[in-house]
C-alpha cells in the first residue's frame, strides 16, 4: 500500500520531489557500478565460450597427435558380392588373392509334410550337438555339450513341439514350413561349421522308435537306422584360400587369417582384396581439427574487434589476455617444423592461413599429400626432445589448449579476475545502497523540519495579516 506523506502540505514546499531527486544523484554510482558489473559478467561469459571452443580444438588437435589416426587402414574387395573385407589393428599393407570354394553352412533337417494341428505323439526327443564323418557312418559329440532331451505330450502338436525344442538351449532352431503338400519341421544348427552338426534320437511312446511314425518322425541318427527327417545341408566349413594358402573356418566371417583383418565370404569366386593406409579417416581428422580451430579464431575475432561500421566494440576489445591468445595461436600456426620431411609449413599441404587467421582447405592439395602419410605425421605429430618450438603443430596446439585452459591457465586466471571484481563491486554496491539509504533519511528529517518552520510562520504570517487589517477598519 502506497505511503501517505503529508510533507510539504504546510509549506508548500515539493518536498517528496526534492529528496527524491537528491537521493538518485546520490545512487548514482550504484547505476554506474551496476552497468559494470554487467559488462564483467559479459565478459565473463564471454570467456567462458572461448574456453570451450579452446577445449574443442585441443580435443581435434590431440586426434592428430594419436598414432592410431595415422595407422587407421582400410580394406577393399575386387568382388563384395562374393567378400566383404575389413581392417582392423595389426593388419598389414599389402595386396592378396582370395579363392573361396566352399561357404560354411547349418545343419538343416525337413520332416515329411503332415498336418501342424494334429497331435504327434508321445515320447521324448534327445538332441546332441557334434560333427559327422563324411559319409555319416559316425557322431563325434561336441566337447562341453550334453545332450538335451525334451519331453512331448501326447497332445502335443508340431508346433508345440518347434515351441520346446527353440525354448530348450540345445543349441538348434526349429521353425514350421507350410506348402500345399503340408507342414514340415525344419531344424538346423544355431551355428555354422561341421563342428555344430547334430543328430535326434526318439523315445517314442508307440514302443517303435526306428519306424518315423509317431514322434521318431523327428528323429535323425543315420548311425542307428534312424531317418525320420532328411538331412537338406550338411554341416560344412567355409573353404578358401589367401594368396594359395589353405584356410578353414567354421563361420563365413573369417578373423584373423591375416592379421587384423576379417573377410566375409558370401559366395565362390575369386577376388583381389587390398589393404593400404586410410586417407580418407586422416583427411577427416584434418578438417575437423580447421572446422575447431576456425571456430576459436572467429570467436577470439568477434569478441575482441571494433566494428567501424556499427560503431560498437567487440566485448573483449583490448583485453590483453585475449589478444594475445590470438597471437599465440596465429604464431604456432604461422610456423612449421624441420621434423615433417617433405612438409615444413600447413600450407605445403594445402592449409592456407588467411588474413583473418582462419585456415582455408585446399582439398586438392592436401589430398596429393596425404600420399605421404609418414611426414605428414611428423608434422603433426612429432616430437623435437631438444627444440619443444620444432615439435609437430598439432603437438603444440594442444600443449597451448592445455596450458591456457589448465587451473593456472592464461583463460582460467583471467575469469577468476573477473569474478573478483564482480564479488567487489557486488559488496561496493551494498555499501553505497546503505549510505543512500542513511542520505535520505537525513535529507528527509532536514525538509520536514523545514517545512514545519515554514509552515508556523506562514501561520504568524497569516495572523499578522488579520490583526493588521482589524485594526485599520477600525
Amino acid at each position: 500500500m502506497a505511503t501517505i506523506t503529508s510533507t510539504g502540505l504546510g509549506s508548500g514546499l515539493e518536498v517528496e520531489s526534492i529528496v527524491s531527486k537528491l537521493v538518485s544523484i546520490e545512487k548514482q554510482p550504484i547505476v554506474d557500478l551496476q552497468s559494470r558489473t554487467d559488462t564483467i559478467k559479459t565478459q565473463i561469459s564471454a570467456y567462458g565460450k572461448i574456453q570451450s571452443a579452446f577445449s574443442a580444438m585441443r580435443d581435434a588437435a590431440a586426434k592428430l597427435t594419436n598414432p592410431t589416426t595415422w595407422a587407421a587402414l582400410t580394406a577393399t574387395s575386387s568382388d563384395t558380392t562374393m567378400a566383404t573385407v575389413t581392417a582392423g589393428s595389426g593388419s598389414g599393407a599389402g595386396s592378396y588373392a582370395l579363392k573361396v570354394t566352399q561357404l560354411a553352412a547349418a545343419q538343416s533337417l525337413a520332416s515329411t509334410a503332415m498336418s501342424n494341428t494334429a497331435a504327434v505323439g508321445a515320447g521324448t526327443l534327445t538332441i546332441e550337438l557334434g560333427q559327422w564323418n563324411t559319409d555319416q557312418t559316425s557322431f563325434t559329440s561336441k566337447d562341453g555339450k550334453s545332450p538335451i532331451s525334451i519331453t512331448v505330450g501326447a497332445s502335443d502338436t508340431m508346433s508345440t513341439i518347434r515351441d520346446k525344442i527353440n525354448s530348450s538351449g540345445a543349441g538348434v532352431l526349429a521353425s514350421i514350413v507350410t506348402d500345399t503338400t503340408g507342414s514340415r519341421l525344419v531344424i538346423r544348427s544355431a551355428d555354422t561349421g561341421q563342428a555344430n552338426g547334430f543328430r535326434i534320437s526318439a523315445a517314442d511312446a508307440d514302443g517303435n522308435n526306428t519306424d518315423g511314425a509317431g514322434l521318431s518322425a523327428f528323429a535323425f541318427d543315420p548311425t542307428a537306422g534312424t531317418n525320420g527327417m532328411t538331412q537338406k545341408v550338411p554341416a560344412q566349413n567355409a573353404a578358401l584360400e589367401i594368396n594359395g594358402l589353405s584356410i578353414s573356418s567354421a563361420s563365413n566371417t573369417v578373423e584373423n587369417a591375416v592379421d587384423g583383418l576379417s573377410i566375409n565370404v558370401l559366395k565362390k569366386g575369386d577376388s583381389t582384396v587390398t589393404v593400404g593406409q586410410d586417407k580418407d579417416s586422416v583427411k577427416k581428422s584434418i578438417n575437423e581439427f580447421v572446422t575447431a580451430y576456425n571456430s576459436l579464431m572467429n570467436m577470439l575475432r568477434d569478441n575482441t574487434k571494433y566494428d567501424d561500421a556499427n560503431k560498437t566494440a567487440g566485448t573483449l576489445q583490448g583485453d590483453s589476455t585475449a589478444v594475445n591468445l590470438q597471437a599465440q595461436l596465429r604464431n604456432i600456426t604461422a610456423g612449421g617444423s624441420t621434423l615433417g620431411g617433405a612438409y615444413a609449413r600447413l600450407s605445403d599441404l594445402g592449409l592456407n592461413i588467411g588474413t583473418a587467421g582462419t585456415i582455408t582447405v585446399d582439398d586438392t592439395k592436401l589430398t596429393s599429400a596425404l600420399g605421404h602419410i609418414g611426414d605428414l605425421k611428423q608434422l603433426f605429430m612429432g616430437i623435437d626432445s631438444g627444440n619443444s618450438a620444432n615439435n609437430g603443430i598439432a603437438t603444440r596446439w594442444r600443449a597451448l589448449a592445455d596450458q591456457v585452459t589448465g587451473m593456472d591457465g592464461s583463460i582460467t586466471t583471467r575469469k577468476n579476475g573477473l569474478q573478483a571484481r564482480v564479488t567487489a563491486n557486488g559488496k561496493r554496491v551494498d555499501e553505497l545502497n546503505d549510505r543512500a539509504a542513511n542520505y535520505e533519511k537525513r535529507v528527509r528529517a532536514q525538509y520536514t523540519a523545514l517545512d514545519t518552520q515554514m509552515a508556523k510562520l506562514n501561520d504568524m504570517s497569516s495572523y499578522v495579516s488579520k490583526i493588521t487589517s482589524m485594526l485599520g477598519n477600525s
